[in-house]
């Protein structure tokens, strides 16, 4: 490690992450898309737990940062590392990479410059500058980013040339970001050959001159060194690119078409298994435009056509699990969208499973959302109660999933409970001001209930509203 970033602590990083991630919550392009989101987060998971397993990743760091992957519906290829352990990752760049072993490189190079504290000595530069200055400067950073006309608006006098280094590494620090993330990719279950595969990518496109839909090289410029470096990494006849998976290829297809391209090009997507030949193409092929046909025609609300190809799809997919599980599940998306939920409850019907350790609790964070979503529009959400109760109490920070169980809440008509879920949903936002407003409804709520008040829920309420209560005084202050 070429520091220990001791000039900024911990927790004094993780505070300005949680300023800068409450401001990104409210951009309009933040997504949180559970079948993407659940595919990009597992991947970095397992580059975590390698990092920990390595000595890379202090108990410390573990214990105060967050650890947590936001997407953007953002065209652009692009992701970044931000103070706290949050990371920014467009759909672009999931809509680009050829396979998880290239999007794992991405991630555990963004990584490296967290637990390497990159991050805290970037920040110890600006060390003179309020924490809400710091924070201004990585936002208007990440605006450049993505639209510099607009990014000036956050930009005054001096402020300009430090928001456009903000985020950009020194080559000793993405050299190290290079080393380190590489050393993570086996222990994680990726292919290291994954990082030279990525590398010759944004080398491709650096030889086109990047038109600004490549952001990611300019905060990380490549050089013919770090190129250098990471082809002798690879044994000699090593250097081929591990295959694509099938749930990648088709992980990437809905990427691409929830960067909303316009309704030409779903309806070009759409039609694409009709033309002639496809049939003959490879199933490497076939998967990923059936799957983007698919979810295009549901975007285009043409449902019938959404049927046809998911037909397609599944025949296709059958024989690989997780392939086969992302069809189902775009087959519940689709179900809902058209406004049939016991037809989605057919594709989740096989999604309860009986683990020992969480018995009757659905098979992921996507499972869990759609059969809520079903179940909500056919009355019967109660049996959701407890799966959702208890991936909250291991996931807090979900704030879907708490918004879904005051759904589940207010459908039995326990409304005290509804608001305090919504409350909690709020809190996951950082949005500490309405998750107030909303534990003092509950307050308000429980006192005009009388001796009909649950009151074990209503001392949860008190609790919880004094320590939001705390956390935005001090808000407040840091201002």
């Amino acid at each position: 490690m070429m520091g220990d970033g001791a000039e900024m602590t911990t927790s004094a990083e993780r505070k300005l992450g949680d300023r800068i991630i409450r401001e990104l919550y409210r951009d309009p392009d933040y997504i949180d898309d559970a079948p993407l989101q659940e595919y990009v987060q597992n991947l970095f998971q397992a580059l975590v737990r390698a990092a920990e397993a390595r000595g890379e990743l202090s108990p410390e760091l573990q214990e105060r940062f967050a650890w947590q992957i936001l997407l953007g519906r953002d065209r652009t290829v692009n992701a970044f590392a931000l103070p706290g352990g949050y990371f920014g990752v467009h759909l672009g760049l999931i809509a680009v990479v050829s396979t998880r072993d290239e999007l794992a490189s991405v991630l555990a190079h963004e990584l490296s410059h967290v637990t390497q504290r990159h991050i805290a000595r970037l920040m110890a530069q600006q060390g003179r500058q309020t924490p809400l200055m710091l924070g201004a400067l990585v936002l208007g950073a990440l605006a450049a980013s993505k639209n510099p006309a607009a990014a000036q608006a956050m930009m005054v006098g001096g402020q300009a040339l430090a928001v456009q280094n903000q985020l950009n590494f020194s080559r000793d620090m993405e050299r190290e970001a290079d080393r380190v993330g590489f050393g993570l990719m086996q222990p994680a279950g990726f292919a290291p050959q994954g990082f030279v595969a990525m590398f010759d990518k944004l080398q491709q496109a650096n030889r086109l001159n990047d038109n600004g839909s490549w952001p990611y090289l300019r905060s990380h410029p490549l050089t013919s060194q770090r190129i250098a470096d990471m082809h002798s990494r690879i044994p000699q006849g090593q250097a081929a690119p591990a295959p694509a998976t099938l749930e990648h290829l088709m992980m990437s297809a809905r990427a691409r078409v929830l960067t909303r391209p316009g309704v030409d090009t779903w309806r070009q997507w759409a039609a694409e298994p009709q033309d002639a030949g496809f049939a003959a193409r490879p199933q490497m092929q076939r998967v990923p435009a059936w799957y983007a046909a698919t979810l295009s025609a549901v975007q285009l609300a043409d449902y019938a056509a959404a049927r046809q190809s998911l037909r397609g799809l599944q025949a296709d997919a059958r024989g690989d699990p997780a392939a086969a599980r992302q069809a189902r599940l775009l087959g519940a998306e689709l179900e809902l969208a058209a406004g049939d939920a016991a037809a989605a409850l057919t594709y989740l019907q096989d999604s309860v499973v009986l683990d020992p350790a969480k018995t009757g609790a659905p098979a992921g964070r996507p499972e869990l959302l759609l059969r809520t979503q079903a179940l909500l529009r056919t009355g019967g959400a109660a049996e959701m109660t407890g799966p959702l109760q208890t991936w909250v109490t291991s996931h807090p920070g979900d704030a879907a999933a708490w918004q879904a169980l005051a759904q589940v809440w207010q459908q039995q008509k326990q409304p005290l409970r509804a608001v305090r879920a919504d409350a909690e949903a709020q809190v996951a936002r950082y949005d500490y001001a309405a998750a107030v407003d909303r534990f003092k409804a509950g307050q308000d709520l429980a006192r005009s209930r009388g001796a009909s008040a649950d009151y074990i829920e209503a001392s949860i309420i008190d609790t919880r509203l004094r320590a939001v209560q705390s956390l935005l005084k001090e808000q407040a202050t840091e201002r």
